[in-house]
């Protein structure tokens, strides 16, 4: 699996609007990659409508989205209808096909061994395809969440992460447990209390010499 902090591997692919190479279709954005086993499944079927009914919110954030699953472009281009029927909103971001699996295999989805074909093989021999990758414009890793089949992916908790992720990269403070935006943030510890002074005029309250809570403006 790719590591935070990792530069995301850049690939050329086929995708539902046309062919990209993905570091140069990020340019300058932060981004979401978000990969499914199998086109036609029940779960992603429902997680690619809500994706699509929150781009605006990832716009505003200047992320791009772009999803992959095993499949050919052409089926996706099927999927997609139902999942406009589904859901009552349209795909309106680019689908990578990866059926060659190449893609899968470069983001550590699958092993080596998974064979050069999506031809034949099942959601389940795919499982592992279901991951979250954000990269930020520096073309790095600043997430990776993998999840199980069954359980659908939670789409306000990527953008809850986008935000703090966004804050943190231009201040330096981090996020406590639960933070969403609005909430008091930390300062981080390689900040000196001196430097805080300076960095944080309005002050802030230290309930531990290293837990320094501070109202974000």
């Amino acid at each position: 699996m790719i590591q935070i902090g990792q530069t995301a591997p850049d690939f050329e692919a086929d995708t539902t609007e046309g062919r990209i190479r993905f570091h140069e279709w990020l340019g300058d954005s932060w981004g979401v990659l978000f990969s499914h086993p199998k086109d036609y499944t029940p779960v992603c079927t429902t997680e690619l409508g809500t994706m699509a009914g929150l781009m605006p919110e990832f716009a505003k954030r200047n992320v791009k989205i772009i999803g992959l699953s095993v499949d050919p472009v052409d089926s996706h281009k099927g999927w997609s209808k139902d999942i406009e029927e589904v859901t009552g909103h349209a795909v309106n971001y680019p689908m990578i096909g990866d059926p060659d699996l190449k893609v899968s295999k470069l983001y550590g989805m699958l092993p080596a061994t998974a064979g050069e074909t999506s031809q034949g093989r099942t959601a389940a021999d795919n499982q592992t395809v279901r991951t979250v990758f954000v990269v930020g414009p520096d073309k790095q890793v600043k997430l990776a969440l993998a999840y199980p089949m069954t359980t659908g992916r939670n789409f306000d908790e990527i953008l809850r992460v986008i935000d703090s992720l966004q804050l943190t990269s231009a201040k330096k403070l981090a996020t406590p447990a639960n933070w969403k935006p609005g909430d008091k943030a930390i300062i981080a510890g390689s900040v000196s209390d001196e430097q805080a002074k300076t960095l944080f005029p309005q002050g802030w309250d230290a309930k531990k010499p290293y837990l320094r809570y501070v109202e974000v403006k």
